[in-house]
């Protein structure tokens, strides 16, 4: 009995040490963003940005390989510096932002690569879904706001083929290049 009860005293101490294992940190609007980059003619480089990116880390300290990640995307929020270029990019002939107005990514492992992570998701984009592997630096140390809350940072990479996702399927690769370079900086901040 005496056992017993040293076990559940050890058990009651140790269960919050587990659950201190893991945070959660979301996204700063006004700090997050997807950047883009596609050729354009096969000549020169179109950069764009989506600034509306709502993001979800649920950071495990102890194992970050199983850590995860769940995000979603303002496409109606594209932003190349052209008015025109936009409205087009919105159009049914790119995205249909009014049809399928935002992407999302859900993690479904998270693996050491390096000093990088690779996180390995699912991405909704136009409607189609497809694995995609993004290269993640970070977190950064964490910093804390004149409130006392705690700020950290992430960069991700990747390519994706747009015709995979059947974005721009009128335009061939000598107009519009199919692979497009993406970059996610994320503010995150603890909750």
């Amino acid at each position: 009995m005496r056992r017993l009860v040293v076990l559940a005293g050890i058990l009651a101490v140790a269960a919050p040490l587990t659950l201190a294992q893991t945070s959660t940190w979301v996204s700063d609007p006004n700090h997050s963003e997807v950047i883009f980059g596609i050729t354009h003619m096969s000549v020169s480089k179109v950069h764009g940005r989506f600034g509306e990116v709502n993001a979800t880390i649920v950071y495990n300290e102890a194992d970050v390989t199983k850590s995860t990640v769940t995000a979603t995307i303002g496409i109606d929020t594209v932003s190349t510096g052209v008015d025109q270029r936009n409205t087009h990019l919105k159009s049914a002939d790119f995205f249909d932002a009014a049809n399928m107005p935002t992407a999302a990514f859900a993690s479904t492992s998270v693996a050491k690569n390096g000093n990088r992570l690779a996180v390995t998701g699912n991405l909704t984009l136009h409607g189609v879904t497809k694995p995609v592997v993004l290269e993640v630096e970070g977190p950064t140390p964490a910093v804390p706001d004149p409130k006392g809350k705690l700020h950290a940072g992430f960069s991700a990479t990747t390519t994706l083929d747009r015709t995979a996702f059947n974005i721009g399927p009128k335009f061939p690769a000598a107009m519009l290049g199919d692979e497009v370079s993406i970059e996610i900086d994320l503010e995150v901040v603890k909750q």
